[in-house]
């Protein structure tokens, strides 16, 4: 699985780095680097824009990188860092085309990735089981928790068992099952050696070397860490990633870029539908629950109906008292006629913390029905803060954005500008957002951003001169090394403060036009709404004329 290959993009090397240079020159927090190359064939890319970072800064406590290009036979070795936003939908952490797949390659990439990112670490980070990778989140990532993505496993399974899956049919999905269903250790251990034995296949060394990664890959092995998936037996093999249908064998290169760019659009497309479904409609509430409404009003609608599901099933899990130690209580919660898959749930009533052996809050950040099941029997109408994740709410992204190394950098750093410029941007988004929600609000935030636009243009005017004099000559390349040997040149432009004003007043006034835009189509909603009362109520007045005659 960890052969070294050697690509090279020929022509096409150059086209990518002139789109790299333009999207810089758009925008100076787009950040792009190439490893060790002269002419741009054959040396790794990493690029990642600034709507990606500033989304790592929310969501980046789980990380998929996806090299499925390997296996898949692409005829562009491109990879992609990306994440789960607050709706459960994909979101991108940076792109990468690694064209030499040696170790120290993919430690270059994973270096260049985290600088990019402000030196941030996921809590877990998911991969192909491929050697070179494995030793690179090693080393760059000690701290974070490396699963190998099912999914891969399964197939290079059934390569590798290929006579066994062709002579026996049920194989596989015992194998699945065996993988996906055990709820304990013990539990895996016992079907995982049944397996081995009904099919003759103790001493099979690829099924051997993936026992003894087991702790990398099998689920219940993975219970304690966030991965920000809904169910333990979903698995990596059932995500949804980034580039699905946008990428495949046959794209090219100069096609690659442009389905790069329709893949950003749609899933911020969808994602901004999502934003708006949670703003502007209500769920059906299923429950009596001070806590249902609650958590309606928190979380995401994709996300409520996951916690809904888990809050209604409470009604067929009770809870009964196994042991009491004052404040501290053990519960038994098993669903009727399934005792045999009972759960233990720990229950401080001081601390209002509650912990389960399923561990279904540690693995997707959702509140699991057997703790919602104590918290019924203990009369627990609301629930407590600390089981409400910030990055699965309806208010994800609300506070400004500041880089925590901000205050070491000089004024007249290209970091700092970076940081500067994600920073301005982010609360110019909020106003677009909060603009967006009713024609008050919008004009609200429109007058805000008109008026900031004349304060900066002011102070533009004023300082032009001083400006001038006290810039500095900041657009050399910038050397970060890897390794020893590998030297990265990362593109950087120029922190001229006359072109960086111009820069933000360019970012007010496409603000302004989102906002226009924003404007527009609630107009077009509320006209819509006006039709529909007046057609409700021409036909209650029929209905009214009727009865009377």
């Amino acid at each position: 699985m960890s052969g070294v290959r050697q690509r090279t993009l020929g022509g096409g090397g150059q086209h990518v780095l002139d789109y790299l240079k333009r999207m810089q020159a758009e925008n100076p927090a787009f950040f792009y680097a190439i490893q060790n190359d002269s002419d741009h064939s054959s040396g790794n890319i990493f690029w990642v824009d600034s709507t990606a970072r500033m989304n790592y800064t929310y969501f980046g406590d789980t990380v998929i990188f996806d090299t499925s290009y390997r296996t898949n036979r692409y005829r562009v070795p491109f990879a992609s860092f990306s994440g789960l936003n607050h709706h459960g939908q994909p979101v991108l952490f940076g792109c990468a085309l690694i064209l030499n797949e040696s170790e120290s390659s993919f430690l270059w990439l994973l270096q260049t990735w985290l600088h990019a990112m402000s030196g941030r670490h996921p809590v877990s980070i998911t991969t192909d089981p491929e050697r070179h990778i494995q030793v690179a989140v090693a080393q760059v990532l000690p701290e974070t928790r490396h699963r190998f993505c099912k999914w891969a496993i399964f197939r290079e399974t059934q390569e590798k068992l290929d006579h066994l899956y062709r002579s026996h049919p049920t194989f596989e999905t015992e194998f699945k099952k065996c993988i996906n269903e055990s709820e304990t250790v013990d539990e895996f251990e016992s079907r995982w050696e049944s397996l081995l034995q009904r099919y003759y296949i103790m001493d099979d060394e690829w099924l051997q070397s993936m026992y003894n990664a087991r702790q990398q890959w099998v689920p219940v092995y993975m219970r304690d860490t966030f991965f920000g998936e809904f169910a333990v037996s979903e698995g990596s093999e059932s995500l949804t990633l980034f580039f699905d249908g946008y990428v495949n064998s046959s794209t090219t290169i100069q096609v690659l870029l442009k389905q790069y760019e329709k893949a950003v659009v749609s899933w911020h497309e969808k994602e901004l539908k999502a934003d708006y479904d949670t703003t502007n409609t209500m769920p059906v509430l299923k429950t009596p629950s001070p806590m249902e409404k609650q958590a309606a009003n928190l979380y995401t609608r994709r996300i409520f109906k996951k916690f809904q599901e888990e809050l209604v099933e409470t009604l067929a899990n009770p809870a009964t008292k196994i042991d009491d130690s004052g404040t501290a209580a053990t519960y038994r919660v098993a669903k009727f006629g399934e005792d045999h898959k009972a759960h233990a749930v720990d229950f401080n009533s001081f601390e209002m913390k509650a912990s389960c052996t399923c561990q279904m809050f540690e693995y997707s950040g959702i509140i699991c029905r057997h703790v919602l099941a104590v918290f019924r029997a203990k009369n627990v109408l609301r629930l407590p803060s600390q089981y409400v994740l910030k990055r699965w709410t309806r208010n994800a992204k609300s506070g400004a954005v500041v880089d925590e190394h901000a205050s070491e950098l000089p004024n007249n750093s290209r970091e700092s500008v970076t940081v500067r410029y994600n920073n301005l941007r982010q609360e110019a988004i909020k106003y677009v957002e909060e603009g967006a929600k009713s024609i008050h609000i919008y004009n609200v935030a429109m007058n805000a951003l008109q008026e900031a636009a004349k304060k900066v243009a002011s102070i533009k005017n004023q300082g032009s001169g001083a400006t001038q004099g006290s810039s500095l000559a900041n657009g050399g390349s910038q050397e970060m090394h890897s390794t020893e040997e590998n030297q990265t040149t990362v593109y950087q432009s120029s922190d001229e403060k006359e072109k960086k004003i111009r820069e933000l007043s360019a970012e007010l006034e496409n603000t302004n036009q989102r906002c226009e835009v924003y404007r527009a189509n609630l107009l077009a909603v509320l006209r819509d709404m006006e039709e529909q009362k007046l057609k409700l109520s021409v036909k209650v007045q029929s209905a009214r004329l009727s009865l009377k005659e």
